[in-house]
């Protein structure tokens, strides 16, 4: 018998995971409040509001699947509202990832098909990598950032908690990034980053801030 994951969030990142997480897991529901009493997918699986988490058994996990431009900031307080232990959270990594043993890795991360990280990159909890991205040596991410599709992080990097990185971004080796900063589609980051600060273009400049 298949151990039960649920994902929170019915977005198009758990549209994209569904398949290689439902081969693996049974996907009992997906929790969230936009689409109550409904179903989605082939699978016919059930929507439930966020406050169901409740109603699992112990053994079943879950994965924070909430996560684009305008949802990611929410990531942390929904985790905090749900007020899980974080032993409750899955790990998964895409069967076409590849994550270096070296790589130390917390709770609900998710490794997208096609994800490269190599050795001794630190990914804190609740982080999303998604396809095609490549994360270089001793590179840390902070909890409940999100990485999007083709971005290339080099080596030494210091991504702060609830960042975003847009997909087809580079950052240049030994940059940081403050937390909550965001980094618009494509950019070549070649400095640090401040605290809450949006950038983008080649090479990133600063465009607003966190509001």
């Amino acid at each position: 018998m298949k151990n039960a994951v649920v994902p929170i969030g019915l977005s198009g990142n758990c549209v994209e995971i569904f398949e290689a997480l439902s081969a693996r897991f049974e996907v009992p529901a997906i929790l969230d409040d936009k689409y109550p009493n409904d179903t989605w997918g082939p699978l016919g699986v059930p929507v439930r509001r966020l406050n169901a988490a409740k109603d699992y058994h112990n053994d079943t996990r879950f994965l924070m699947m909430i996560g684009s431009p305008k949802s990611f900031r929410q990531r942390a307080a929904i985790v905090e509202r749900l007020g899980m232990d974080a032993s409750r959270y899955a790990t998964f990594r895409h069967p076409n990832s590849a994550v270096s043993r070296l790589c130390e890795t917390g709770r609900g991360v998710i490794f997208f098909d096609g994800v490269l990280v190599t050795s001794n990159a630190h990914i804190e909890d609740h982080v999303q990598i998604l396809p095609r991205s490549i994360i270089h040596h001793d590179v840390r991410i902070g909890a409940y950032s999100m990485i999007g599709s083709g971005v290339v992080v080099s080596g030494g990097v210091q991504i702060g908690s609830g960042c975003y990185i847009a997909s087809g971004s580079v950052i240049r080796d030994g940059i940081n990034i403050g937390n909550g900063a965001m980094v618009g589609l494509g950019s070549v980051v070649v400095k640090d980053v401040p605290e809450g600060a949006i950038v983008a273009g080649n090479p990133a400049r600063a465009i607003g801030a966190k509001r």
